[in-house]
């Protein structure tokens, strides 16, 4: 098997706002869209961002109503506190402030419109 590509497909009631969302404060590009659909890109993620509006007709009947939940859709980042700074200067709600986990993690989220959680984390675990 060869990959070729990658996306995380989440199902969300307003594709437009997650679209938008994503575009606005995260620089994605929307790379294709149709009705009830959003793809969303950038160079320097190795995926894509597919938003699929929740009942929609194309989706199998076990996934058509469901919704993006328990997802955390995290970006590693350079510049953490740059990024908290620009978000907040934004106006977008920090919903779980920046945190430091021992193993090395830190990290903060946010969410769209639709509650899909948005998160930027970068790693300064111990160094051997």
């Amino acid at each position: 098997m060869k990959i070729t590509s990658s996306a995380v497909s989440l199902n969300v009631d307003d594709v437009s706002a997650a679209s938008a969302f994503l575009t606005r404060h995260f620089s994605f590009v929307e790379e294709m869209a149709a009705p009830g659909f959003a793809s969303l890109t950038r160079e320097d993620t190795g995926m894509n961002v597919v938003f699929l509006r929740r009942g929609l007709e194309t989706l199998p009947d076990d996934q058509r109503d469901d919704h993006a939940r328990g997802i955390i859709l995290a970006f590693v980042v350079e510049d953490l506190e740059g990024e908290l700074a620009r978000l907040q200067a934004e106006g977008v709600t920090i919903t779980m402030p920046l945190t430091a986990e021992e193993w090395g993690e830190r990290a903060f989220q946010v969410r769209d419109p639709n509650g899909v959680i948005v998160q930027l984390v970068d790693w300064n675990g111990p160094r051997s």
